[in-house]
């Protein structure tokens, strides 16, 4: 996947917002809290995304996969290179992650953004 694929699937799904932070990072967020960041400008990852504990520790022994800077703690791990990983799973961690993210929102933010439909 590229950035504009990654852009597209994640804005697909619902209440997901984009929003670029820290001038160099393309964020993606539920509730306002983020599941996704993708870089726009070059640096030692180009994309990271929230896991569980148990996938966090597998992905992190894969080739082009490594603990998320600043955020490995809360189980992020960071892509080297897009390519580190198929699309499809890819995609299935990126719904992994959002879902994770969804369900520690605030009962009063998930039924926000739910009423908005």
């Amino acid at each position: 996947m590229n950035i504009e694929e990654i852009r597209s699937f994640c804005l697909s799904l619902p209440h997901a917002t984009e929003d670029v932070k820290w001038k160099i990072d393309l964020c993606f967020c539920v509730g306002e809290k983020m599941f996704a960041v993708v870089g726009l400008e070059p640096g030692p990852t180009v994309g990271s995304f929230k896991c569980t504990p148990n996938k966090f520790a597998e992905l992190i022994e894969r080739e082009g996969i490594v603990p998320a800077p600043y955020v490995a703690r809360y189980h992020w791990v960071g892509l080297e290179r897009f390519d580190a990983l198929g699309d499809d799973e890819f995609r299935e961690l990126l719904s992994k992650s959002y879902e994770l993210v969804y369900e520690k929102l605030p009962k009063k933010v998930r039924n926000g953004l739910e009423a908005e439909n």
